[in-house]
């Protein structure tokens, strides 16, 4: 679908350059801004500012749904027949369920280990700070999330960006079109055509990824006193950084087993969506150039338009890891002893009701607060983490861009290869 040239290859180093110098820039004017003038003005700067982070996000929202659709109907009915279409998926859920399950534990792991949260001092919590993350919790269930996952209509589901209702609908339309063959071609190859018009709309949009990451991290820098970050919260930061390192090194490491040197070549493809994703705390911001990226890298366009929407609902790696992390922390903050057992179960109630946060920023603290109250943890110990939550974010969002890369590259090689 995508050839490589040399020409975009300059580009896209261009364009990572550019954001890094953004990211330092807007680093340097929030820091500018939160030290020189009084609350309400910093407050107002990064209320302002921010509009940049949301036209950037917009306009890749904008492109999101028919990106997707268009994608998978046409990746699965690529694939040929459902026989084919089951073994791929099959492989595509084995990986994602295992990648999830390691990222959990290894939330688990190191949240027991290191128990940042223990002597945490509760005095000076602002819990009005978590009245949105907790008003939205009152309506999850394990009942409404079942039902969430099915669409009432796919137009409602495009027009909220729901990509996991998407990738129901999509799934079903592109087995559909796949049963009745060649019938099925002129409406494929429409889909197709309207694919790469999509993906060449991601050209013009990716233009302004630098302006949204100034936006986002000059926002953030006015608002946040970074003396107290790094007093306050330096034990569960520095806690975090060690259980998103271990998850980098584990990923990684599969990925020099499967891959082999191609994992560098990998790498350099993906480093500008890693930085966006970073930038913008949302890896639903650089699913186009994702798409795009791995195409130039030499998975087959098949594969990578059926693997990767499914891997934005099924397996975000970094969010996963944070999400147990984060809930004992909580525990552990408020003195609550949670036995292995209880531990596992909570394990597993985030395995399923993860799935379909799709990379939206702090989506995942949604998660986190209903599974707290599940388990009779205080939903208002989230406003223990919402100061530092932001640069926790930045983290997971970019290991979710490695962990969907390796899987859709994996899965490639094995249906095939990867073209050099």
């Amino acid at each position: 679908m995508i050839q490589p040239e040399s020409k975009k290859t300059s580009l896209l180093g261009n364009l990572t350059f550019q954001i890094i110098i953004a990211m330092l820039l807007g680093a340097i004017l929030g820091i500018i801004i939160h030290n020189n003038y009084d609350t309400s003005i910093t407050k107002e700067f990064s209320d302002k500012i921010k509009i940049l982070a949301t036209i950037f996000i917009r306009l890749v929202q904008m492109i999101i749904s028919p990106l997707v659709f268009t994608t998978l109907v046409v990746g699965i009915a690529k694939l040929g027949d459902i026989k084919t279409v089951g073994r791929v998926g099959g492989k595509a859920l084995g990986w994602f369920f295992s990648a999830s399950f390691i990222s959990l534990l290894i939330g688990m792991f190191w949240v027991n280990i290191l128990k940042p949260g223990e002597g945490l001092n509760l005095s000076n919590v602002d819990l009005t700070s978590a009245a949105e993350v907790t008003e939205k919790t009152q309506s999850f269930s394990a009942l409404n999330f079942i039902e969430h996952i099915f669409p009432k209509s796919i137009f409602e589901a495009m027009a909220n960006n729901e990509i996991l209702q998407i990738v129901i609908f999509s799934i079903f339309f592109g087995l559909a079109a796949a049963s009745i063959g060649s019938f099925a071609k002129p409406v494929i190859n429409a889909l197709d055509k309207t694919s790469h018009i999509i993906l060449k709309m991601v050209n013009y949009v990716m233009k302004f990824a630098p302006l949204g990451v100034f936006g986002a991290i000059a926002g953030v820098f006015a608002i946040k006193d970074l003396n107290e970050l790094v007093v306050t919260y330096i034990k569960y930061f520095s806690s975090f950084l060690v259980g998103i390192t271990s998850l980098w090194i584990f990923l990684l490491m599969i990925g020099f087993l499967f891959l082999g040197r191609r994992m560098k070549t990998l790498l350099k493809h993906i480093m500008s969506p890693l930085i966006i994703a970073f930038g913008t705390t949302s890896s639903e911001a650089v699913f186009p150039k994702l798409t795009e990226e791995l195409e130039r890298f030499g998975v087959k366009d098949k594969i990578v338009s059926f693997m990767l929407p499914l891997g934005y609902s099924f397996n975000l790696d970094g969010s996963m890891m944070y999400m147990t992390f984060a809930s004992l922390f909580i525990a552990q903050a408020y003195g609550i002893e949670l036995d292995l057992g209880t531990q596992m179960v909570m394990l597993l109630v985030l395995m399923l009701t993860s799935k379909g946060i799709a990379g939206v920023p702090r989506a995942s603290l949604v998660v986190v607060a209903a599974t707290c109250g599940m388990f009779d943890i205080p939903i208002e110990g989230i406003a223990l983490i919402l100061p530092i939550d932001h640069f926790c974010d930045m983290f997971r969002s970019a290991t979710n861009v490695l962990g969907n890369a390796l899987a859709t590259s994996v899965v490639g090689k094995w249906e095939g290869g990867i073209e050099e």
